[in-house]
């Protein structure tokens, strides 16, 4: 899946160092279920296990978001939750801060929704944003994601509960 400025692929091995990184800053983990770091060695079975499974099985995609200038991984995207039944799966996006602001985000989201429509055949994508995270809000509906609903007080952040606004997009025949 190729755009303009990025393109997405799988994740390899030599991803390691660079997944390593992402999946243990502490400054994500409020967007996620992360409790505790992961070792390099678990992310190394990820990997190879991701190489063995697809989104019918795992339930989940990750792939590599990648500059088209120099091939060098700046964030990630997820398909995760897939249900195959219904046809809908969660959408996760994680831009590097040394990346953020550059259209990066909006182009992979849009690659990422493209496969999930046309080739995985998903009927709707859904996302879940924090109120304050208008940068990622702003993302999601540049990119047709619409406000369904709010999760109150749904996280616990510290000893605060936030709220967790939920994003949808369904499918359009000629997206």
């Amino acid at each position: 899946m190729t755009g303009e400025t990025v393109f997405l692929r799988a994740l390899e091995l030599s991803d390691i160092a660079i997944l390593y990184a992402f999946e243990n800053d502490t400054a994500v983990w409020n967007i996620s279920e992360t409790l505790a770091p992961y070792s390099s060695f678990a992310l190394e079975q990820y990997i190879l296990e991701a190489v063995h499974t697809d989104i019918y099985t795992s339930k989940q995609v990750r792939l590599a978001i990648c500059s088209r200038s120099d091939g060098k991984v700046i964030g990630l995207a997820d398909l995760f939750n897939f249900s195959p039944k219904h046809l809908r799966a969660d959408v996760g996006m994680l831009i590097h801060a040394d990346y953020r602001e550059n259209g990066y985000a909006a182009e992979a989201l849009k690659l990422l929704s493209e496969y999930a429509f046309s080739t995985l055949n998903m009927h709707q994508l859904v996302c879940n944003i924090t109120p304050d995270n208008t940068a990622s809000i702003r993302l999601f509906q540049k990119q047709g994601f619409v406000l369904v609903g709010t999760k109150k007080e749904w996280l616990r952040l510290g000893d605060s509960w936030v709220d967790e606004q939920m994003y949808q997009k369904l499918r359009i025949e000629n997206f």
